[in-house]
């Protein structure tokens, strides 16, 4: 298998020269509505009918996969090939969730059955927890939970708990409520405490590592707080870690959960680092609901027709966006608010992940890669950047996410129309205000359309649902990695920081620059 940057592809030449000459306004009808939308199974479909695109590009679109090998790079990834060169690692964050590919070892290992064996794991220990049968060091059952980490280890089981509570919550089936503390600010310690019962809180040290700063820093709080209550934090705390790091052989924990070097932090939400706290909060069978709905997204990204393969066809449709119109950020805008945290989580998968200038070889790259990414649930974002994304002077393709009904009981009928009408009301209408603008006589009343918009919709979010969303997404920034020839699995550019911040704490620096500001933050005394 040959590996190339896009711009060896003749299609993408032919795709630099295949604009379109009507705009999303004319295009747009009740019938490329329907017909402009690729099925997710389960009732979920992606709709690119408000893009600019037409038959033309589309063939091209499948053109340009045959001679980048895309799907041949997924078949390699599935299979256990090096696919992170940078580390010398393979990437199996889709066997996690299930087995699309060979069977895959590791030093004897079959990584599948460790997988498998862990989330058996944590799923008995979650039973234990929810029976009662393992309790705080006060005698009480845990009835709350609060995740410990940062960046993969946070944004990621963050978005998925929030994405859950409310449905859990109506139907009473919410087992656990769950706190998070990722941020090395004290004050994000000192937030979550006033709302914790110490006594009744069961914390999830989340570092694959084992030495993550900003985390031991923060799992040093808790010690803290909890031994002033008067509690044994050894009772009070599990890790979820790799197998050989240094939390794995601390003896101040509950438990152990492990995870390997081969499920990236970005990408982990569907082992243990998003498991064991989805299996307290909610149970292990809606984890494996989640789970299964991941793992059918992934064998739909190994569909060789892009209409039949959504994660493919939306990260075809970024590339030329990216690269053919030169959009230089993408907007992620679900008009749910269960999903208020998944913006933020889909800035580290896409970001971290092909936020590069060079290329797998560490070549530098003559086109751009990985877009900005930024986004709030609507209708709140309408009242915030909107604005912009209707009238500015860049033009920014819009990701939007709608469900039919809501996840909790609170639907009303006001003046005879319901909450989640008006909202999705509010969708319908944004997706056609950006792509056909509005001409006025008065140049600040002009709204100048063609802003593309896709949408990914289903009838309601369940946790089935939610994972296919999680899946079709990681698939789609992989998928864009492939082409543009990256290694979207390792993260050098948050490297540098870390270094220079060590050097601050330890003393040890000549830069004068670093110094004055060390000196300004009160660093140094």
């Amino acid at each position: 298998m040959k590996y190339q940057n896009l711009d060896q592809n003749p299609a993408y030449h032919s795709l630099l020269h295949t604009r379109l000459e009507a705009g999303i306004s004319t295009l747009l009808d009740a019938r490329r509505v329907e017909e402009y939308s690729c099925a997710m199974g389960d009732d979920m479909f992606f709709n690119y009918a408000a893009t600019p695109v037409t038959e033309r590009h589309l063939k091209l679109f499948q053109q340009l996969t045959r001679e980048a090998q895309v799907l041949e790079q997924y078949h390699a990834l599935l299979n256990g090939e090096m696919m992170n060169g940078s580390e010398q690692r393979m990437v199996l964050h889709h066997l996690t969730r299930g087995q699309c590919g060979a069977q895959v070892e590791h030093t004897g290992v079959d990584l599948h059955a460790f997988y498998s064996n862990e989330r058996e794991r944590y799923a008995t220990f979650a039973r234990q927890i929810h029976a009662g049968e393992i309790r705080s060091s006060a005698g009480h059952a845990f009835t709350h939970l609060c995740q410990i980490g940062i960046g993969g280890s946070d944004l990621g089981p963050r978005a998925l708990y929030l994405a859950l509570e409310q449905e859990a919550r109506k139907d009473n089936a919410l087992k656990m409520e769950a706190g998070f503390i990722s941020n090395v600010d004290p004050d994000d310690a000192a937030a979550v405490f006033t709302r914790l019962d110490l006594g009744r809180t069961l914390f999830i040290l989340v570092s694959k590592s084992g030495t993550t700063q900003e985390t031991l820093t923060n799992a040093a709080l808790v010690r803290t707080a909890l031994e002033d209550a008067g509690l044994d934090p050894a009772a009070h705390m599990v890790a979820v870690t790799g197998q050989g790091s240094p939390l794995a052989q601390d003896e101040r924990m509950l438990e152990r959960f492990y995870i390997d070097d081969f499920v990236g932090g970005r990408f982990s939400s569907t082992s243990a680092v998003g498991g064991v706290l989805l299996s307290l909060a909610f149970g292990p069978e809606v984890f494996a609901r989640l789970l299964e709905g991941a793992h059918q997204q992934d064998r739909l990204a190994l569909e060789d027709d892009i209409r039949a393969n959504p994660a493919l066809l939306d990260a075809l449709l970024g590339v030329y966006m990216r690269n053919c119109l030169g959009y230089c950020a993408t907007a992620v805008l679900p008009y749910s608010q269960a999903l208020s945290r998944f913006p933020a989580h889909l800035q580290q998968v896409d970001m971290e992940s092909n936020g590069k200038q060079a290329n797998r070889y560490g070549e530098e790259l003559h086109y751009p890669t990985g877009p900005i990414v930024f986004g709030e649930p609507g209708t709140n974002g309408q009242h915030s950047f909107y604005q912009l994304l209707h009238q500015g002077s860049d033009v920014i393709p819009l990701q939007f996410i709608g469900f039919s009904t809501p996840q909790g009981n609170a639907d009303r009928n006001i003046d005879g129309i319901t909450s989640q009408t008006k909202l999705n009301a509010n969708l319908a209408a944004q997706i056609v205000a950006f792509a056909r603008g509005q001409q006025d006589s008065d140049r600040n009343n002009v709204f100048p359309g063609r802003r593309p918009a896709t949408l990914i919709h289903a009838p309601r979010l369940t946790p089935t649902r939610l994972g296919a969303l999680l899946a079709h997404y990681e698939n789609k920034v992989m998928f864009q990695g492939f082409l543009w020839n990256l290694n979207s699995f390792d993260q050098p550019g948050v490297q540098l920081g870390k270094v220079l911040t060590a050097q601050v704490l330890g003393g040890d620096t000549e830069d004068g620059a670093l110094q004055a500001y060390a000196a300004k933050l009160g660093v140094w005394a």
